[in-house]
């Protein structure tokens, strides 16, 4: 595999096998995050679960204290009074069937994050397709589906992420930008790595946490150690 020299030049800052603390890993990251551009930071945690098995997913949300750095544009389908609620809460983008015909008819998929209410899931089914493998479907488990839509739009409007472990066993999520410098990074950091410490499944068996990597958009991969707060 072909690679450039200045990302030749990052690899070379980082010791090969060490498995950094988690503050020394974030300084690491920034310092090889070469880019021109204001990189995304994510960490890919490797956990010892087997999401085959149905009382082994891990999944959730967080609030990130210092968000992601990035500008979430937040749908919201509902009706009535709730539409009205989403509209003053300060959604990008409000609206009820007409959005679904959109989506169904024009691939439409012009938001970040789609929030819905209970009543309205029956009619999401003929978009589940669409917005499913985007990540991008409501669900109760990530707190898109609910009553309460001012708070849903208020947390991710604040940096609300959604973890998910994958086939692979794998979760991959951002905790920031290369600007945010090293305490943000650290603070956003932790803040994952407790939810998903406290979502770990009863089923799980043996060593839970096997690996945590973080790297910036363009750079390379640095080993992460965490301490339970």
């Amino acid at each position: 595999m072909w690679q450039s020299k200045k990302y030749k030049a990052a690899v070379s800052k980082i010791e090969t096998g060490k498995v950094y603390e988690s503050k020394e890993a974030m300084a690491k990251v920034i310092e090889t995050a070469t880019a021109k551009f204001d990189e995304t930071i994510e960490l890919h945690i490797r956990l010892g679960v087997d999401t085959k098995q149905a009382d082994q997913q891990v999944r959730g949300t967080v609030v990130l204290p210092h968000g992601t750095g990035k500008k979430l544009r937040v749908l919201v389908i509902a009706k009535g009074d709730k539409a009205d609620i989403a509209t003053k809460a300060g959604a990008d983008i409000v609206g009820a069937e007409d959005i679904i015909t959109k989506i169904a008819n024009e691939n439409w998929l012009d938001f970040d994050v789609c929030i819905t209410t209970p009543d309205m899931m029956g009619q999401m089914g003929r978009v589940a397709k669409i917005l499913g493998p985007r990540g991008l479907m409501p669900s109760p488990k990530s707190d898109t589906v609910t009553t309460d839509v001012a708070k849903a739009i208020k947390d991710s409007k604040a940096g609300k992420v959604e973890y998910r472990c994958d086939k692979t066993n794998i979760i991959h999520c951002p905790i920031g930008k290369k600007s945010f410098g090293v305490e943000k990074l650290h603070d956003n950091f932790n803040a994952l790595m407790e939810a998903i410490v406290k979502a770990k499944p009863a089923a799980a068996k043996g060593q839970y946490l096997r690996s945590i990597t973080t790297a910036a958009t363009m750079g390379p991969g640095v080993k992460a150690s965490y301490k339970q707060q």
